[in-house]
């Protein structure tokens, strides 16, 4: 092998554990899942005995079972109305908390970054965890505080609150990364801009809202698209918090439908399907987003 082969090569070789990781981890089972949502298990006789349950082409009907599964569509609902609270709210405190930070309007700023990023390190699960035992009235020590100063602590764990219970946890979670990220893309402009908008007279909220984040738009469409994602994908939480109340099923969200439909059901077959169609739903969310304000957003040097 020659130097300019060698030399050829070399970007691949850097690339190649990553690609095997990507194809084994990620590509080969959405093929898996898609190869066998389109299966299913026939039953011969009484369903005993070697033989007796095999594998047949099943077409789409496990799809069609799939979204007309009762409780598909309000699973569906309740993670839109989920991504409405949660999306705004998570981006708009992300890019406000990078908008005061990049303003110099804190002197601690290396410490406040730290403390904003560092729910986002906490893994969801003991997040869950963490905020579930501030939820319960009985031994949550905010209730207590509640009471003493002679007000009525809501049950966060109810029907009506439940939602805004499991929508918190994501966005305590989930305002570090994306605070970072803006934060990243401010330091980034040139401070000549912010000079010569104080030599015109403006202020900092102006140089915010009409310098500051126009060019930071492409950032703040990349950590939509990041919490769409992770809206659509929402598990974590209730399921952990599920063992606390009655008002989250077991098909409280999409992914936990699939859960119980594999694990609780063993009906692998409907829950493929139901990934498919999750996939699906994320893929053309996603990408339908990015070519409707992309080319406005990511062209805007132009």
């Amino acid at each position: 092998m020659n130097k300019a082969t060698r030399k050829a090569g070399a970007p691949y070789s850097f690339l190649a554990p990553a690609l095997i990781l990507f194809v084994l981890f990620l590509a080969a089972p959405i093929v898996y899942a898609a190869y066998l949502s389109l299966r299913r298990t026939k039953v011969t006789g009484l369903g005993l005995g070697a033989g007796s349950r095999h594998e047949v082409w099943a077409g789409l009907s496990n799809y069609a079972r799939s979204l007309t599964d009762p409780d598909f569509l309000p699973s569906v609902l309740r993670v839109g109305a989920y991504g409405m609270i949660v999306v705004p709210t998570m981006l708009g405190v992300a890019l406000l908390m990078a908008l005061l930070l990049d303003a110099g309007r804190t002197r601690v700023g290396t410490f406040a970054r730290t403390a904003i990023f560092l729910p986002y390190a906490v893994p969801a699960v003991v997040a869950s965890l963490l905020w579930g035992f501030l939820y319960l009235p009985r031994v949550s020590p905010i209730n207590d505080l509640l009471t003493g100063i002679g007000m009525t602590p809501p049950d966060l764990l109810s029907g009506s609150w439940v939602l805004y219970a499991v929508a918190n946890i994501a966005v305590w979670g989930g305002t570090g990364f994306n605070m970072i990220v803006l934060y990243t893309a401010l330091r980034a402009i040139p401070t000549d801009l912010f000079e010569a908008a104080r030599l015109d007279g403006a202020s900092d909220v102006q140089i915010a809202w009409r310098i500051k984040i126009p060019i930071v738009l492409p950032s703040l469409i990349m950590t939509f698209v990041f919490s769409l994602i992770a809206t659509l994908q929402v598990f974590a939480e209730p399921m952990t918090l599920r063992p606390l109340t009655n008002t989250i099923s077991t098909t409280w969200t999409p992914l936990m439908k699939v859960y119980r439909d594999a694990f609780i059901r063993n009906d692998i077959y409907a829950a493929a399907a139901t990934s498919v169609v999750i996939a699906l739903a994320t893929f053309v969310l996603s990408f339908g987003f990015l070519k409707l304000v992309g080319n406005r957003a990511f062209n805007q040097e132009d």
